[in-house]
């Protein structure tokens, strides 16, 4: 049995249809990230999970009882706001405190259990603070304590890094992580950064168009993504019209369109009309000089020519010429005096040819 369900959810704004049908779970304890674009309907449906919207149709349940029907206040979820929606008038504790005021909580109840919510985050010094005496790092904090206070059944993340710059987004991200360990609340976040869907979701749902395109592990979506929407929106890649194919038992034959001849691993589940592109992982493409041998298992080489070298700290991306196509490789290993213009061979394994379709839906 599946903690929490969303099933056959549809909601539409007039003529326009922000979800299509969508269905999805999520376990005890653990994190979903609502990942795509802006006006993908991830907004939308954590709004509709919250309460805020009525869908036309579909059901939400945690523990197999429905809470459509109910309004926001008895649903018991946390939702913790991109911009916190911290009151400015009130001080920490009272601001940890209103969700727990507002469901008429005794008061010696709510002083313990702000307190103890305080000291979690560490931030029982600040109890007395004002939202304006507070560092964005501590305010986000305030709003997380606020959010779980409750002890709520589920907790929705709407964009919680979107307000800060680069730096203190990584830094929010880690210690958020790390909160959400210490809880194990099951959660859903919503946002359209696939850095931060990678990091904290357990599993990915990726959306477009209303849609969910491809659910599953960080690690299975970005290795075999089911289409070619999902293959460049979560990380960078190398796509290729893919002309025809042949299946045999030790791998796939692809005549890719500019390039030629390229295997890929057997697939059961790949057929003619599936076979739509090739993708391959910068990362996976290993850059060579021409007379070099290709390493071993690298049953993939072609020459070409560097057009573009970039150097980028921790790695050099490159950008090679073969035939008629134009190849990304992103490596920290890349031969020593390489100059743009001079040939070279490119390499990878049959593993790294990933045979995927257009987006199958929207």
């Amino acid at each position: 049995m599946q903690y929490f369900r969303v099933e056959r959810l549809v909601h539409r704004f007039g003529d326009f249809v922000a979800i299509q049908d969508i269905s999805f779970d999520i376990r005890a304890g653990e994190r979903l990230c609502l990942l795509g674009p802006s006006g993908c309907g991830k907004t939308t449906t954590l709004q509709a999970i919250a309460g805020f919207v009525t869908p036309q149709s579909g059901t939400i349940s945690i523990l197999d009882e429905p809470i459509d029907a109910l309004p926001p206040e008895r649903r018991n979820i946390g939702i913790m706001f991109q911009n916190y929606a911290l009151f400015p008038h009130m001080n920490v504790f009272d601001n940890v405190a209103f969700g727990l005021k507002m469901r008429k909580t005794p008061r010696n109840e709510i002083q313990s259990r702000v307190s103890e919510t305080l000291r979690f985050v560490q931030l029982e010094h600040k109890a007395s603070s004002m939202p304006s005496q507070l560092s964005g790092g501590e305010q986000q904090r305030v709003a997380f304590a606020r959010a779980v206070v409750i002890r709520p059944r589920l907790l929705l993340l709407d964009e919680p890094f979107s307000n800060l710059d680069a730096r203190l987004r990584l830094a929010m991200r880690e210690e958020l992580l790390e909160l959400l360990k210490g809880l194990e609340i099951a959660t859903l976040m919503v946002t359209h950064d696939q850095e931060e869907a990678m990091a904290i979701g357990d599993r990915i749902a990726v959306m477009r168009s209303g849609y969910i395109c491809q659910i599953g592990t960080p690690q299975e979506l970005y290795q075999k993504p089911n289409s070619r929407f999902v293959g460049e929106f979560l990380g960078s890649s190398n796509v290729f019209p893919i002309k025809d194919f042949r299946a045999g038992t030790d791998a796939i034959r692809l005549n890719v369109a500019g390039i030629g001849e390229v295997l890929a691993d057997p697939e059961p589940d790949i057929t003619e009309q599936l076979a739509q592109y090739l993708l391959v992982r910068p990362e996976r493409i290993r850059l060579l000089s021409p007379s070099a041998p290709a390493p071993d298992g690298l049953t993939n080489r072609f020459d070409g020519v560097l057009e573009n070298l970039t150097f980028l700290g921790p790695k050099v991306e490159a950008r090679i010429r073969v035939a008629d196509q134009s190849v990304q490789a992103s490596s920290d290993t890349f031969p020593a005096g390489l100059s743009l213009g001079q040939p070279v061979s490119i390499a990878w394994s049959q593993d790294a040819s990933v045979v995927t379709r257009d987006a199958p839906h929207g």
